[in-house]
């Protein structure tokens, strides 16, 4: 059906708000008798991450147990986006009753019907414990306490391929309002005093990016939505268009209608089947009601939108070089000067704005700029999404208010570090960001805060890391990552990178010196200024902020000769203690024949010769082997 004015788009949302009405319900009911006589929604996270641990199946199963218990007419499977606490997935949640059950298997869904569902009480064994106090919740996880989502509102809440709940739950209604009720001009003005400002890692305002795209009077101009997350364990662009592709879409037809374009792109890397499936759907269904292509809604508004594949390059998510991508030529980023919204996609006006922006979109235009603008901090508005991973209890994404502190994000919302261990920086800002010791955990996530502290926000990639992991070798991990993604154009990049990445390796190696920490500065600082785009620009940071805050592991790998997280293999050195029996299992199994000593007398490992495997420390039965 095509829906030819704001009237039928209205009644289709009065039609369909009964398939969201069992949905959130107070915690406060659940579980009661009441809430047994109502219709149940289970709600199977659909994510990339459970669908690997077999979300599909669980869904699949689900209903079969049900229609074999007689219940399907009672209780509807519907498979959503991403929950964002992937440490616990697979995760499906039961509406109205509102319980949440974690890490569910197959084997459990028998179970979940019998006892939820047939004798009305909780399967005790699939609530989440928390680490820390062991106590365990069916609801109102401390995991979701401090999170406030706007980016991710309808994942895990909507079905995302079906338009219908999207429609329900206000879809489309911002599309609606800016297209009868507001100027081109006054959405700018309202999208530019909400204070949002591009989520990509750039942080440059997106009111501003539209006007100026805008303001160029040629007549052909080009939306860009980039959803090329190239960030090591950031995941949040795909999440959102797993999970709400439409939300996308429909900023994507607002930020045309503003800046006077007619035709849009999504640049996607193919990598990600799950989210491009979602929103080929998604596509096909706008087309189908109208709400892409021609006089949408009966205006005069023409748009519709068009998916190119990325082919996985990390520097494509640099706009310039995403348009060459698109334009069939090398992804390779330009000299700016002009810029994308003066010459972009085949030298026309073009904005580019990424997946996490766009989702931001449509609720600013709904609820107003100054309700957006009342979140976060003076100059970072709204909310950041982090894809929160490493060594930490609870990994997965997290949306929070601008000027959240590091502490309450990694802590609070996190969980705390593994095995209590003790935390030791937190990276930010992907392979390009700083690592952010314990004295600044008490920092405001915000632009102009990480900046300050040698890190910056990037896309959202947040790594938690602990007492056991070498700085000296994260840096060197980050490098290499640099070293491989580097396109290669300007020389500062191509070159500089690869002396770092040799530096590091020579101290990791235990053969630095100590004027190899000046020539890392001074080549860091030289890359930093001469670099032809972000990726180059920003690659020396890991570096930078580790000799800042961690000199003390650098000196110890070039004077000491030590790895204090032993971590750095060349570094190791393993020792025969007095707990040794003589068993000999060690020298049995020493691929390098290294290890001496008779039967029942201690034995000694020859340190030249020795290829720190760590064979003999793994074999030995009596604790009698350590290194350092």
């Amino acid at each position: 059906m095509k829906l030819k004015n704001t009237d039928e788009l209205n009644a289709l949302k009065i039609q369909n708000l009964v398939l969201l009405e069992n949905r959130r319900v107070p915690n406060n009911s659940a579980n009661t008798s009441e809430s047994q006589d109502r219709p149940r929604h289970v709600m199977v996270c659909g994510g990339t991450g459970c669908h690997a641990s077999n979300s599909p199946e669980i869904a699949k199963l689900l209903i079969q147990e049900l229609q074999r218990r007689g219940l399907s007419d009672k209780v509807q499977v519907l498979q959503t986006g991403c929950f964002g606490f992937c440490e616990k997935g697979p995760i499906l949640e039961i509406h109205p009753d509102n319980v949440l059950y974690v890490e569910v298997s197959t084997e459990d869904v028998a179970d979940i019907v019998e006892e939820h569902f047939i004798q009305g009480k909780l399967v005790e064994r699939l609530l989440y414990i928390d680490p820390n106090t062991e106590k365990r919740f069916a609801s109102d996880l401390p995991f979701y306490h401090s999170q406030l989502r706007i980016a991710l509102r309808n994942c895990s809440y909507i079905a995302p391929e079906d338009i219908r709940e999207y429609i329900a739950a206000d879809g489309y209604q911002a599309l609606s309002k800016v297209l009868f009720n507001m100027s081109p001009t006054s959405v700018i003005e309202e999208i530019k005093k909400s204070g949002l400002r591009g989520r990509g890692g750039g942080g440059f305002p997106t009111g501003t990016k539209w006007e100026l795209t805008r303001q160029n009077e040629a007549k052909q101009r080009y939306i860009i939505c980039n959803a090329d997350e190239g960030d090591p364990g950031a995941f949040m662009d795909r999440s959102i268009l797993e999970g709400d592709p439409h939300s996308v879409l429909e900023a994507m037809l607002i930020a045309g209608s503003s800046i006077g374009a007619s035709h849009g792109f999504i640049y996607i890397r193919a990598e990600y089947p799950l989210a491009i499936h979602r929103l080929e759907i998604a596509i096909k269904q706008a087309r189908q009601y109208g709400l892409l292509g021609e006089k949408i809604l009966g205006s005069e508004f023409c748009f519709d939108v068009e998916i190119k594949y990325g082919a996985g390059a990390f520097v494509c998510g640099e706009e310039t070089a995403l348009i060459h991508s698109i334009e069939g030529t090398r992804g390779e980023p330009s000299v700016k000067p002009p810029f994308p919204a003066q010459q972009g996609l085949w030298g026309k006006p073009t904005c580019v704005n990424n997946v996490e922006t766009l989702a931001n979109i449509p609720p600013i235009i709904l609820k107003g700029a100054d309700w957006y603008a009342g979140i976060g901090t003076e100059k970072s508005k709204g909310t950041k999404v982090f894809a929160l991973a490493g060594k930490v209890n609870n990994v997965g994404l997290v949306e929070v208010p601008m000027g959240t502190t590091l502490r309450k994000i990694i802590f609070d919302i996190g969980g705390g570090i593994k095995r209590h261990k003790s935390f030791k920086a937190a990276q930010t800002g992907g392979p390009s960001g700083g690592c952010i010791p314990a004295k600044h955990l008490d920092t405001p996530i915000d632009y102009e805060s990480l900046i300050a502290i040698g890190s910056m926000m990037g896309s959202g990639g947040l790594i938690v890391m602990d007492e056991g992991d070498c700085m000296v070798n994260i840096a060197k991990f980050f490098l290499e990552f640099t070293v491989d993604e580097s396109c290669g154009r300007c020389t500062a990049c191509r070159v500089g990178t690869k002396r770092l990445h040799e530096i590091l390796t020579k101290i990791t190696e235990g053969k630095g010196a100590l004027d190899d920490l000046d020539k890392l500065e001074k080549l860091c600082k030289t890359i930093k200024v001469s670099s032809l785009c972000g990726l180059g620009q920003s690659a020396p940071n890991p570096i930078l902020s580790t000799i800042e805050y961690f000199r003390d592991e650098y000196l110890a790998h070039i004077v000491d000769k030590t790895c204090p997280a032993g971590v750095c293999k060349s570094l190791l050195r393993y020792h025969i203690t007095d707990k040794c029996k003589g068993c000999t299992l060690c020298a049995k199994h020493c691929p390098a024949g290294c290890i001496t000593g008779s039967t029942k007398d201690r034995h000694i490992i020859d340190q030249e010769r020795c290829l720190k495997c760590g064979a003999c420390m793994e074999k030995c039965h009596f604790g009698a082997i350590s290194h350092h």
